[in-house]
This record gives structure tokens, C-alpha cells and sequence, in this order.
């Protein structure tokens, strides 16, 4: 029978009493978990992150105000802002895992990260139609070109999901002024693997910056500015989706671009028309044009849960939280 003042000992040599008895207490008290994978993912961001804190050394004040910030992020985010995603890319997150799950070195077309805009459901649109549903002042642009196998050839069947932002900077989500699902639409591809649409040349945007992302972003004195992009989901039964952005836009936004998913292997080649053109008798001078294909690779399709599903009720936005410099000013 065990002496109770053994008994005692033992437990008294559990509790916590100093620092570097945390971490070790903690992964003990997750290790039991029957999900293999859990237990890895959890005992690698307990290990990580205990360390940052025992590097940074935070103080209370600088604790409680990181909680508010991360709280914010959740208050933030509803149908038509998520401000969770836009914080998960102006860290380079999103990017970091695009690029880990989708190497694009096997012949498809390079991803890129979806961003907070994706809504989802977007009307189709037929082959050569426009996605501008609202009037939208700016330069015409058309997109053509085709969906194909690692071999070359078509895919037929193929499903493009397409959205941009306006010439303003903004999506429609974002704007009452712009018609529901303005700047986006779905497009299936003929036995050719051909598609084509036309819409408004996209223009570089900041991203939005009156919540904690952009008073973080104000704090680093970074610019929150995203290169001109369109965006597209391209999947096909029995191929791996490519989530991915045709980038219309100089070296030098790209190399700014604040959530660091500009990629020159998806550059679109824009050309400029200042007369007339057979192949496009309706557009109004001056136009672009820009020919892409996307390759797809052998896989099993997925499809993201889309970040937003509606669209903003009014122009004004809510008030963010206190700015990161001020609130770090007073800890």
C-alpha cells in the first residue's frame, strides 16, 4: 500500500509551479487524443507557440490586446467580410499554403491563394458573354482560351469560376452600387476545351483596411495593395481543381502585392487594340484581349467553402478596433 505522504508528492510534483514546466504539462494532457493526425497538428502548434512566447516574452497588456485583436477578426467576419482570411493572408498564411498543398511543378498551371472575395454560385455565362451585369465604366477586356490535359488536349466539360474586382478596386460584395454578382459568373467548356468571355480590365486594389488586419498592416507601415488580377476555379471530374489568378499587372505591384500570392508563372499577356478587330466587331476602342490556357493534372476534385455568400447591405463600413500603434502605445 503506498505511503500517503508518497502520494502526496506525486501530485504535488504535477502541478505547476515554475515556467518550463508548461509545455511538457500541456502535450501530456493532449497525448491521449485516437486522432493521429490531431495529435501531431496540436503538438507541433503548442510546441511553436509556447516558444514565440517565451522568446517575445509578451506582457499582460500586450497578451490582452492580441485576445481583442483575434476577437475582432471573428466580429468582423460575416456574410459579405471575412476578415479571418484577409488576416490569414496579409500574413503570408494563405500563400504558405497554397504553395505547400500545390507545387504547380508538374506541368498544370501554378494556384494561387483563393483571398476573402470568393462568394460562390455566380450566374453562368455563355460562351463569349459578358460577366458585367451592372453598367461598369472602364476598358473592355476579353479573356479566351482553353482548358487542357497535361498531354495538350481538351477538356471537355470543364467548369470555370470566374470574379474580379472593378476598375474601382472593388468586388461587387463589396459595392451597393454594383449588381448582384457583378464581375462573376461560370462558364463550361465545349469539346474543344475552349472558353471565352468578356469583361471590364481589373484594376490593383487596397484591401480592406478598417478593421484589426488593416490597422495591423497600418502599424508595419506596409501598403495593402494587391496587384490587378482576375481570379478563376477551373475543376473537371477526375482532374485536380486549380484554384489560380491571371495577373494583369507591372513587376512592381506584383512584387508589392500584401499577402505575397503574386506569381509570375500566371502573368496574363495583355494586348492592347486601338482599331477595330474581325474577331471582336463589338468591342469599343480601346479594347485588351488576353489568350490563356489552364492545364489540368490527374486528381480527385474539391471545392472550397466559399469565404462570403452575400453581399453588402450599405455603403459604410464597421468601425474597426483601436489602431495597433495606439493600443501599443498604452501597454
Amino acid at each position: 500500500m503506498s505511503n500517503p505522504n508518497e502520494q502526496d508528492k506525486a501530485l504535488t510534483d504535477l502541478i505547476i509551479s515554475r515556467e518550463d514546466e508548461v509545455t511538457p504539462k500541456v502535450l501530456n494532457a493532449m497525448a491521449d487524443t485516437d486522432d493521429a493526425r490531431l495529435k501531431e497538428l496540436m503538438t507541433s502548434l503548442v510546441r511553436h507557440v509556447h516558444a514565440f512566447i517565451r522568446e517575445a516574452r509578451p506582457t499582460e497588456a500586450e497578451f490582452e490586446y492580441g485576445l481583442r485583436w483575434i476577437t475582432r477578426l471573428g466580429q468582423l467576419t460575416d456574410e459579405s467580410h471575412n476578415e479571418t482570411v484577409l488576416a490569414a493572408d496579409i500574413f503570408g498564411i494563405s500563400t504558405l499554403i497554397d504553395l505547400i498543398n500545390n507545387d504547380g511543378m508538374q506541368g498544370e498551371t501554378m494556384s494561387a491563394l483563393l483571398g476573402p472575395f470568393y462568394r460562390g454560385e455566380s450566374p453562368e455565362c455563355v460562351f463569349g458573354e459578358s460577366i458585367a451585369r451592372s453598367d461598369t465604366p472602364g476598358v473592355e477586356l476579353y479573356i479566351k482560351g482553353r482548358v487542357l490535359e497535361l498531354d495538350g488536349s481538351p477538356v471537355e466539360g470543364a467548369t470555370l469560376d470566374i470574379w474580379q474586382a472593378s476598375p474601382k478596386g472593388l468586388y461587387e460584395n463589396q459595392d451597393p452600387d454594383q449588381a448582384d454578382y457583378n464581375l462573376r459568373g461560370i462558364q463550361k467548356t465545349g469539346a474543344d476545351g475552349r472558353f471565352e468571355f468578356h469583361s471590364i480590365r481589373p484594376a490593383g486594389y487596397p484591401v480592406p483596411t478598417f478593421g484589426p488586419a488593416g490597422d495591423l498592416l497600418k502599424a508595419q507601415n506596409r501598403r495593402p495593395f494587391r496587384p490587378a488580377h482576375v481570379h478563376f476555379i477551373v475543376s473537371a471530374p477526375e482532374r485536380k481543381t486549380l484554384i489560380t489568378q491571371i495577373f494583369t499587372d507591372t513587376d512592381e505591384a506584383m512584387a508589392a502585392d500584401v499577402v505575397f500570392g503574386a506569381k509570375k508563372q500566371i502573368c496574363g499577356n495583355l494586348v492592347e487594340h486601338t482599331e477595330p478587330h474581325p474577331d471582336y466587331p463589338n468591342a469599343k476602342l480601346p479594347f485588351f484581349t488576353c489568350e490563356y490556357d489552364f492545364i489540368l493534372k490527374p486528381g480527385t476534385p474539391s471545392f472550397p467553402i466559399p469565404p462570403i455568400s452575400g453581399k453588402a447591405k450599405a455603403a459604410d463600413q464597421a468601425a474597426g478596433d483601436a489602431p495597433v500603434e495606439e493600443a501599443l502605445q498604452d501597454v
